[in-house]
């Protein structure tokens, strides 16, 4: 009996190891809002880490994350460094590109739980008196992301918090008048 236990164990892993090595190579999460307000009033929520706190979800996740911000106090060259709880970790964020009021590129590498390098991109299209406002982020995807991706996909785990982000952005961009 111990030995078909065993042989069953061994075939499950296996089989999830196998699925693993299907996954794509790399992975896009992307959610999109349309915000009332010109793109000129929305882009300093984003190009300011200064100003995150206000509609980051990962913000509220631990109130007693330290964060330390150098660089630049905005735009390219901003940095924005964190280390908290298990839920959010430990990481670093860049802006790499800025232009303003179209689009934020910035490199984002988590520490921990799980070491990653990824890309998070915000682009904001105006669309008569609204903007369109795009968050992406896009990375390799390293074998225990493909393990993961058997069984949740990068999508499902993060975009959620992506809407919820976009969501404050949208409140904060609405209500706030202009920086």
């Amino acid at each position: 009996m111990l030995k078909i236990i065993a042989i069953v164990i061994v075939l499950i892993v296996a089989g999830v190891l196998i699925a693993a090595t299907m996954q794509p190579a790399s992975f896009a999460v992307s959610r999109t809002i349309a915000i009332n307000a010109p793109a000129g009033k929305v882009y300093p929520h984003i190009v300011d880490f200064h100003a995150w706190n206000a509609w980051s979800p990962w913000e509220k996740i631990d109130p007693d994350m330290k964060r330390t911000f150098s660089g630049e106090n905005a735009g390219k060259g901003a940095i924005y460094a964190w280390e908290g709880n298990g839920k959010v970790g430990q990481g670093r964020m860049e802006i790499k590109d800025a232009q303003a009021p179209g689009k934020v590129v910035i490199a984002l590498d988590f520490i921990k739980p799980i070491e990653g390098h990824n890309t998070a991109t915000f682009l904001l299209e105006p669309k008569g008196d609204t903007t369109q406002l795009t968050w992406t982020m896009t990375g390799p995807s390293r074998f225990i992301t493909k393990v993961i991706g058997v069984f949740m996909s990068m999508d499902r785990m993060i975009g959620g918090d992506f809407e919820k982000g976009l969501a404050g952005i949208k409140a904060i961009s609405e209500t706030k008048p202009a920086a």
